[in-house]
């Protein structure tokens, strides 16, 4: 019988499934309220490999099972200057009690080559696992098992589109999904009119704000926008397309603008929610109908850049975001 782990590595941007998966695990470990009792949590920018050890190495209380739970200690191993800390840790996990279950909370992907991560690959008690967010089609399957979890059915068009809408947040999606559920009740798919009437477009302010910058030709403005994006871990190719999307959509209010169209009648056409159309309508006034039909040109090729190989993904977009704000 295979020995089951006693350290975990959850890394990665999927946040929410990395929450999900370490629930399961604690409700597997028994009793809730002995579990509760004997779990402990630690900030991994501070703790003290000493107190850590201690911790793992106590017996649990009442229970077979103490579980140990310590968020971005490997992110602070991996710096200049923590070797022997690194190599304490990489010593003492083999050796965890059997009585242990430790877990690391890491939010970004950790590489295949780093020393934790192999580690865990190496020895029976450990695993690791990369929680990386759905996008494309990947984001709709996402949609369509969390519904079918639910019990509900949604027309493919409908998550496609609610995946447009919300992007990758799934704390949000799943919340969305939740609120259709309830109004449908059940008793039929899940259409693209729910979507439209409940889950309306909803590109983050920075999204806003950095083809602002670029519409006014604040380049310095829009670098720091998009490289806060970055740092923040925005995958380049999902903010691209965020950037296409909304480029798209203003062409085609500048195109209703032109033809004499109402902010509200603007709206109502394209099928956005008020106050999305009152922005668009006011930062279309950055743009002539020929800029945005030349950006959205050079968005699409990047765009095949970056697929075909090209081009460094974050390079792509740092190039492209100073050439179109300049």
């Amino acid at each position: 019988m295979a020995e089951a782990p006693r350290f975990f590595i959850f890394h990665g941007r999927d946040r929410f499934t990395q929450q999900e998966t370490l629930a399961d695990l604690q409700t597997r470990l028994g009793d809730p309220s002995m579990v509760s009792l004997n779990t402990s949590r630690f900030d991994g920018q501070r703790v003290e490999l000493a107190e850590l050890f201690h911790c793992c190495s106590s017996l649990p209380f009442l229970t077979d099972r103490r579980l140990v739970i310590v968020e971005g200690l490997i992110k602070r191993l991996t710096g200049a200057g923590r070797e022997k800390e690194r190599d304490q840790l990489l010593d003492y996990l083999p050796r965890l009690p059997p009585s242990t279950r430790l877990v690391f909370l890491e939010e970004k992907t950790l590489s295949s080559n780093n020393r934790f991560v192999k580690l865990a690959a190496d020895v029976a008690v450990g695993y690791a696992k990369a929680f990386r967010l759905p996008m494309g089609a990947a984001l709709e399957r996402w949609i369509g098992s969390r519904v079918e979890a639910q019990g509900g059915e949604i027309a493919p068009r409908a998550s496609a589109l609610l995946a447009s809408n919300v992007g990758q947040d799934l704390h949000l999606l799943q919340q969305e999904i939740t609120k259709l559920l309830t109004y449908t009740n059940l008793s039929r798919p899940i259409e693209v009119a729910d979507v439209e009437l409940l889950s309306p477009y909803s590109t983050r302010a920075d999204i806003f704000d950095l083809v602002d910058a670029i519409g006014l030709q604040r380049s310095q403005t829009a670098t720091t926008l998009l490289r806060r994006s970055l740092e923040a871990g925005d995958e380049p190719l999902y903010l691209l397309a965020m950037i296409v999307r909304q480029i798209r959509l203003l062409i085609q209010v500048k195109e209703k603008i032109e033809q004499g169209h109402r902010t509200d009648d603007i709206g109502r056409r394209i099928k956005l929610h008020p106050y999305v159309a009152r922005k668009l309508c006011h930062q279309a006034g950055n743009f002539t109908l020929p800029q945005l039909e030349g950006i959205l040109r050079q968005l699409l090729d990047t765009d095949v850049a970056i697929k075909t190989g090209q081009i460094d993904p974050a390079v792509a977009l740092d190039l492209l975001v100073v050439e179109l704000s300049s």
